[in-house]
């Protein structure tokens, strides 16, 4: 049994989500003792990001992420499916409001659904990172970075908020795995 690593430096989005299933599905099935996701994202969409934080925390397999310089919006929820999580020393976490694109004309039925879905996302989100931080020193005011008011947090930052446990160098072995996932 060995370490198989994916490392994610791409947005979250229909391709990418795939991608992540296909080889940590992979990872099990060749028997790996651990799953390390390296993650470098600006985060995507909210509807692959909570599929990928649902599928990684059903792994049969220790999940260890990694911040490597970057983990941004919707890349947080995928972050938190770590049982253990690491970051670089020079790396960040960013919590802003959600956003979406529309094209055409929306009438007023489906507007009503884009709210709908946009809250209950927000509550959702708000409630994952309320799970995994849970013992932390520090509670976030996730819904408050997530309406109005977005949130960096360094690497101490986030040991004190309870996203990491700890700051260090990705980890890199001859007898890994290794795949990538960038677009």
């Amino acid at each position: 049994m060995t370490t198989h690593v994916i490392n994610f430096t791409g947005p979250i989005n229909a391709s990418t989500c795939g991608q992540l299933i296909e080889k940590a599905s992979l990872a099990v099935q060749k028997d790996a003792s651990c799953l390390l996701v390296n993650i470098a994202t600006m985060g995507g969409e909210c509807s692959y990001g909570f599929t990928m934080y649902n599928f990684l925390i059903s792994l049969p397999i220790a999940v260890h992420t990694h911040n490597m310089g970057t983990v941004e919006s919707m890349g947080n929820i995928v972050f938190l499916a770590g049982q253990r999580r690491t970051a670089c020393v020079h790396s960040k976490f960013l919590f802003h409001p959600f956003h979406w694109h529309l094209q055409g004309a929306v009438d007023h039925s489906r507007m009503s659904e884009y709210a709908m879905s946009l809250d209950y996302d927000l509550q959702l989100y708000a409630k994952i990172v309320a799970e995994r931080t849970a013992n932390a020193k520090e509670q976030m005011e996730t819904e408050k970075y997530l309406i109005a008011a977005p949130r960096i947090l360094n690497p101490q930052e986030a040991i004190a908020t309870g996203l990491i446990e700890t700051i260090e160098l990705p980890r890199i072995k001859p007898d890994y795995v290794t795949c990538c996932i960038y677009s």
